[in-house]
């Protein structure tokens, strides 16, 4: 069979949102131990199910089925979290047509989520946004492989997508939810999501006139770990982003609606990171 059990989740959506990283609190789970088991259990499911081009499902390799492992279109993203390297698979069915969201922008999508026993925990099957800020980091990461589609509005106002992004994502537990688990998600379970990708929405998060991705001011691809003025509130929700009572949208001296290109007192850091920029 192509699903083992089916739940109903009530409250939408819960199981892919991100939650806090309990992992510290244990002193003897080992991440990085984990990683490398949750590699190989990929490895194993990859290598004994394939995608059924006709329904769209995963199934157990019975005869002479061609295994998602020898599949062209699987491709592996390496990622290194919190000094652990991880290794996220995806199958990209469909590239999609528009651009590729960064890990701060919000992406419109439909998706259905398993465990490796194709324990379906949650579905959608109807559009919703979410921020790639707010969700597990496999998503973060494995949406940013795929771009939007087309949108097509319709007669009647109604729309669309065509030629979006479609494809399987093969997340290892540490970009899930770790040791910990969630609901119906077993503690350190590596999970598959079907999911399409049919908009991207570069986000403003705090409305300051900075896109969000760019308020990743070291650079590493993470906007929740740069906080300026050091408020515990991280630059891209942070409207006053350097703390001294001006918001970072008012700091736009030459008037173009960007407030990352005005430095008053040339010392090559924006006035709206800058406490003294007189």
């Amino acid at each position: 069979m192509k699903f083992k059990y089916i739940f109903f989740i009530l409250t939408v959506s819960v199981t892919i949102f991100s939650c806090k990283d309990d992992d510290d609190n244990s002193s003897t789970f080992d991440a990085a131990a984990q990683s490398l088991i949750d590699d190989e259990t990929l490895i194993e499911y990859l290598q004994t199910h394939y995608l059924n081009e006709e329904d769209g499902g995963i199934w157990t390799v019975t005869a002479n089925e061609a295994p998602l492992f020898n599949d062209e279109r699987l491709k592996i993203q390496n990622i290194t979290d919190n000094d652990v390297d991880y290794k996220l698979y995806y199958l990209s069915e469909s590239e999609g047509t528009s651009f590729s969201p960064t890990r701060a922008d919000s992406v419109l999508t439909t998706y259905t989520g398993m465990l490796l026993d194709s324990t379906v925990f949650d579905s959608r099957s109807t559009f919703i946004w979410f921020s790639l800020t707010g969700v597990i980091n496999g998503w973060s990461y494995g949406f940013t492989n795929f771009k939007g589609g087309d949108r097509v509005i319709n007669n009647d106002e109604s729309f669309q997508y065509e030629n979006f992004g479609k494809g399987i994502l093969f997340i290892p537990s540490g970009l899930a939810y770790g040791n910990v688990g969630q609901s119906f998600i077993p503690p350190d379970a590596p999970l598959v999501f079907q999911i399409t990708l049919q908009d991207v929405n570069i986000s403003d998060d705090d409305n300051d006139g900075v896109l969000s991705y760019l308020e990743d001011i070291d650079g590493d691809g993470d906007v929740k770990n740069d906080d300026t003025d050091e408020d515990l509130i991280p630059n891209y929700l942070d409207v006053d982003d350097d703390n001294d009572g001006t918001l970072t949208k008012d700091e736009d001296a030459n008037g173009d609606g960007d407030p990352t290109n005005d430095d008053t007192d040339n010392d090559g850091i924006p006035d709206y990171l800058d406490t003294d920029n007189s």
